[in-house]
């Protein structure tokens, strides 16, 4: 069993629903985001859910490149190990590209996949030094094409942590280190919950409970829920530009 969890973006949507499944199953959290009192709010949710977990906190801002690697390793030496890091900080921003929104296209590329590579770097040399972990790239279902208006960003963005993940993924293929890179469908947070066309959308505490077994199934590449989202991957990627449009 993995015990030591790090989690990023942990004070809402995804990250704070994942935070409270891993508390059930009884596994020790380093929880960061850059929300101190919601980071205040969910550890005390988190003991009164499992008084025997053991949870640390820490403000941070994952674009901040330098305070990533000195949170992860301070997270390490309080909790001794990391077993797994889940680089799930990112946000949503943006518009179609050419019409004057770069600032909100920029901050979403460098959130989502510069940022996620601090993440991976500060992790994996932990896991290197451990010899042992499991990274986990939380990506999203959009990154199997590219998608339209405000989505290009954000799908390119996460196609490159995805990316990235898979060629972390081979260079640790004769170590005893893991990656895993979740694709999760629509499930209900805050940043789609206004999103008119959102099919086979799950609430939340369904769509973490999915994610969670795929996490600790520790397989390379997992689309959440699996079912529709296995068959709409495949067809995503598959299809016609034209057709995939009209599905997502």
């Amino acid at each position: 069993m993995r015990k030591n969890i790090l989690i990023t973006g942990a004070s809402s949507g995804l990250g704070r629903g994942m935070a409270r499944e891993f508390a059930r199953r009884g596994c020790n959290l380093a929880l960061c985001a850059r929300r101190s009192e919601l980071l205040d709010e969910l550890k005390a949710e988190l003991v009164a859910i499992n008084p025997g977990i053991h949870v640390a906190t820490r403000v941070l801002d994952v674009m901040d490149y330098d305070r990533v690697f000195e949170t992860f390793r301070a997270f390490r030496d309080e909790l001794g190990t990391l077993d797994r890091v889940i680089v799930n900080a990112g946000i949503g921003l943006g518009q179609s590209v050419g019409t004057g929104y770069f600032h909100a296209n920029r901050k979403t590329a460098e959130t989502n996949f510069v940022a996620a590579l601090a993440q991976c770097e500060a992790a994996v040399e932990i896991f290197r030094d451990q010899n042992a972990g499991h990274l986990v790239a939380i990506s999203s279902i959009s990154a199997m094409r590219g998608m339209r208006g405000a989505m290009t960003t954000y799908a390119a963005s996460k196609a490159a942590l995805a990316t990235l993940a898979e060629g972390i993924r081979v260079d640790l293929m004769r170590t005893p280190i893991k990656v895993t890179t979740i694709y999760p469908g629509y499930i209900l947070t805050a940043i789609n919950e206004r999103i008119k066309n959102a099919p086979f959308r799950v609430d939340l505490e369904s769509g973490v409970r999915a994610m969670v077994a795929a996490i600790e199934s520790e397989k390379a590449e997992v689309c959440v829920p699996r079912w529709p989202w296995t068959v709409v991957g495949f067809l995503m990627r598959t299809l016609p530009l034209r057709l995939v449009v009209k599905m997502v």
